[in-house]
Order: C-alpha cells, then sequence, then structure tokens
C-alpha cells in the first residue's frame, strides 16, 4: 500500500514538472524578444549620432561670403572688388615708401645739423653729404649758383636774389619729391567709398531682379546680392579709412622734415652771402 502511494506521487510530481516547464520557456521567448528589440532600436540612434557629430565637425561654406562672391559672384561685383585692392595696394605701397623717405630725410638732417657747418669748407661739407640725398642737390645748387653769376640776362639780378631763387627752386623739388603719391592717397580715400556704395547699389538691383523674376520675396533671392552689397559697402570703407589716415599723417611729417631742409637752406644762403669761397 506505501508503495502505491509512493508511485503516485512521483506521478503527480512529473505531471507537475511537465506543466510548469512550457509555461517558463513561453516566459523566457518573450524577454529575449524585447532585448532584441532594443539593440535593433540603439543601432540606428547610434549610427544617427555619428551621423550629426560628423556634421558638425565639417564646416559649412557660407554661399554669402567673400569666398562665394570670389568664386560665383557677378562679373561687375567682381570688378569691383579688383578696383578696390588695386586702389588698398597702391595706398598701402605709398604710405610706406613715404614713411621710410621721411625717416632717412629725418635721420640725415640731424646728422647735417650736427656735421656740415662744422667744417673747414663748404667742398669739404658737400663731399660727406650723400650723393642722392636732398641736402647735397641742395648744396649742390646753392653753390652754382652763387659761382655762376653771370650773363646778359642774369645781370639785372643781384647776386643776393639769384642765390636765393636757385635755393628755393631747389627746395620746391625736394618737397615735390617728398609729396608724390600724397596725390593718389587723396583719390583713394575720398573714391572708394563711393566705389563700395556702387557695389551696394549694384547688389541691390540684382535683389529686386530675382524678386521681380521670381514673383515672389524669398530670402534665397535676397540674401546673396544683399550680402554682395554689404560686403562692397564694408570693403570700400576698409580701403578708404587707412588711405585717409595716412594721407594726413604724411602730411603732418612732411610738414616735419621740410622744416629741417628749409632751416638747412637759410643757413646755406647765410653762408654764401657771407663770401666764404669754396675750395674744391
Amino acid at each position: 500500500m506505501i508503495s502505491r502511494i509512493s508511485g503516485l506521487i512521483a506521478a503527480v510530481a512529473f505531471a507537475a514538472t511537465l506543466a510548469i516547464s512550457p509555461a517558463h520557456a513561453q516566459d523566457a521567448k518573450p524577454a529575449d524578444a524585447v532585448a532584441s528589440a532594443a539593440v535593433d532600436a540603439a543601432a540606428p540612434a547610434d549610427a544617427a549620432a555619428s551621423v550629426a557629430v560628423a556634421a558638425a565637425a565639417k564646416p559649412v561654406d557660407n554661399p554669402y561670403g567673400l569666398k562665394a562672391l570670389i568664386t560665383h559672384g557677378h562679373t561687375v561685383d567682381q570688378a569691383v572688388l579688383v578696383l578696390l585692392v588695386i586702389m588698398s595696394m597702391g595706398s598701402w605701397y605709398i604710405m610706406i615708401v613715404r614713411v621710410w623717405d621721411t625717416h632717412k630725410m629725418g635721420q640725415e638732417a640731424r646728422e647735417v645739423r650736427a656735421t656740415f657747418f662744422k667744417k673747414a669748407t663748404l667742398a669739404e661739407g658737400i663731399k660727406g653729404l650723400k650723393e642722392t640725398g636732398p641736402f647735397r642737390y641742395i648744396a649742390q645748387t646753392a653753390v652754382e649758383a652763387s659761382e655762376h653769376h653771370e650773363g646778359a640776362l642774369t645781370e639785372n639780378i643781384d647776386h643776393n636774389t639769384w642765390v636765393t631763387m636757385n635755393v628755393e627752386r631747389a627746395v620746391s623739388d625736394v618737397n615735390s619729391r617728398l609729396q608724390s603719391g600724397l596725390g593718389f592717397l587723396a583719390t583713394v580715400g575720398s573714391t572708394s567709398p563711393f566705389i563700395g556704395l556702387f557695389g551696394t547699389v549694384w547688389g541691390i538691383l540684382q535683389a529686386l531682379t530675382a524678386i521681380g523674376v521670381a514673383g515672389q520675396a524669398s530670402i534665397d533671392k535676397v540674401a546673396g546680392p544683399v550680402g554682395a552689397a554689404l560686403i562692397m559697402t564694408a570693403i570700400g570703407l576698409a580701403v578708404a579709412v587707412p588711405a585717409v589716415l595716412g594721407y594726413n599723417w604724411l602730411i603732418n611729417r612732411n610738414k616735419a622734415v621740410m622744416s629741417q631742409v628749409r632751416s638747412f637752406s637759410a643757413d646755406l644762403h647765410g653762408v654764401l652771402m657771407g663770401n666764404r669761397s669754396v675750395k674744391r
């Protein structure tokens, strides 16, 4: 009897095990499916994030900037840009050259003031001057005028007036050479804003034309021409401002240097009028 009961219990336990096992298997399958779906959903998100990072790292070309104007701009816009660049390069070249010239003349003026009039003779003093310098040119002109005051036409001019005229003429020549190029700076400073303004007007005209052809005022039809117009205005001002400042600065520098040149010419004139002979 006991063995029968034990066999019945074992059979019931085996049947319960068989009934529970499929349920666990069915429950495990949806869990695995959910995990697999989560992995599949995370993969596109990672791909999208990688694409976004790559797009952020790659520089975006500005279709309305200066580079686009140079490469794809209208012929008139490019011509205005080239003209402004040439004017800017010319003005900077003149400013650098004239600043260097005035610097050298200032140094030479200080040297002349310290040594020239301490020489024993004018000939010795002239030999100590730079051959291509303005002071030697003035000194040689004055000496030649003092020694060659003859002829039927110059007899009616006294010696003092004749030497004075030649010295002043030599000083005017030096001043003219020093002032060369300043007229170009004045022209650039006064005209480059108007050239930039012409580029602005042309850009606005192109924008209005694009709007009229398209029949609607969309941003893509307006942004390009208006952007080019504003670039032209900015470049015109960038060219004009340094030219005007350089012109005014060089005028003041030239006045200071020419004041030293005129002082030298006046002292030299006084020495020549003192009947100091030039011993060669």
